[in-house]
């Protein structure tokens, strides 16, 4: 039985566009404020957020189904580390509830 491919790149599937504006987004967002002089915070934030880009790519690159949901889930994982890190953010009022609701 013939493997049915689901797209051609990783770079093809929504969710990896969606995560490359939210990437770009956050960068844009912990660049700003409060944010740019909280290095470890800002480090941490931008690395889950480029780890969710990273896990989507690396897990459809291996080539196997299971291996990508396997990524995919890791990817999944750190998208709620994002949005945690984002109501921290909007508890310490750092950003309004405007750039929350966006990033959310």
């Amino acid at each position: 039985m013939e493997k049915k491919q689901i797209a051609r790149r990783f770079e093809d599937f929504k969710v990896y566009k969606i995560s490359k504006i939210v990437t770009k987004e956050m960068y844009l967002l912990t660049k700003e404020n409060i944010l740019n002089r909280d290095y470890s915070f800002s480090d941490q934030t931008r690395r889950a957020v480029v780890s969710v880009m990273s896990n989507i790519a690396e897990g459809y690159e291996r080539g196997s189904q299971k291996e990508f949901i396997h990524f995919f889930n890791i990817s999944k994982g750190s998208n709620g580390e994002i949005r945690s890190q984002l109501s921290i953010v909007l508890g310490l009022e750092y950003i309004g509830k405007q750039d929350y609701t966006e990033s959310t």
